[in-house]
């Protein structure tokens, strides 16, 4: 449809229930991950950052997760980028994963920090080559010339490199280490299921959020 305000369904899919969630939210998502990566087509990982500026201005943007764990939940991007800059003066941020195929998205906020370099060259060792060149050629979110200009740093990083290209300084991961995890299950008449994780010390208290 054209007009979003006639685009209307129902959830019905599925139910998050005190009973049947885990106690560790880590848990709860795992396992809900696992099931999106059965179902979800493409891009099960896809997830949007939120960042805040040091004026208060938010922004968002979509980036993959690379891995997760107790410790948080891991990205890679360039550091020089908006969300580096903006995560530079501010490290509170959020994380969205939504599927749709299940009806389902999780919040997750927290505190982010740069992960040790030895875990981003490991990740980066692991990328395509095309990938690792683009790195090195992307001045990213900065003006560029042309599309062009963009090629041309390319073809100047693979004479520089051949296929063996290191990582950049400026190119590494963070860890956004969760203070709240939100898992919402879509159901009929709007009546959604939203269970709230809190970090309390080591532990974690839950609660049922209104839809």
């Amino acid at each position: 449809m054209t007009d979003p305000i006639h685009h209307r369904i129902d959830y019905t899919s599925g139910a998050l229930d005190e009973t049947e969630a885990a106690d560790n939210p880590l848990d709860q998502f795992r396992f809900w991950f696992a099931e999106a990566g059965r179902v979800v087509e493409r891009d099960p990982n896809a997830m949007t950052l939120s960042t805040v500026s040091a004026e208060g201005r938010p922004s968002s943007r979509i980036v993959l997760l690379r891995g997760y764990g107790e410790d948080g939940f891991v990205f890679f991007t360039n550091y020089d980028s908006r969300k580096g800059n903006e995560l530079a003066v501010n490290p509170h941020a959020s994380l969205l994963l939504f599927w749709a195929a299940l009806e389902r998205q999780i919040r997750i906020e927290g505190t982010v920090s740069k992960v040790s370099e030895d875990e981003s060259d490991a990740y980066f060792s692991l990328r395509p080559v095309g990938n690792r060149l683009g790195a090195w050629a992307s001045p990213q979110s900065q003006v560029i010339p042309s599309r062009e200009s963009l090629s041309q740093r390319v073809r100047e990083f693979e004479a520089r490199f051949g296929s063996a290209p290191p990582r950049p300084e400026n190119w590494g991961g963070y860890r956004l280490r969760p203070e709240a995890i939100e898992f919402w299950q879509g159901r009929a008449d709007r009546l959604h299921d939203r269970l709230l994780y809190r970090r309390e010390g080591e532990c974690w208290n839950r609660v049922r959020l209104a839809p």
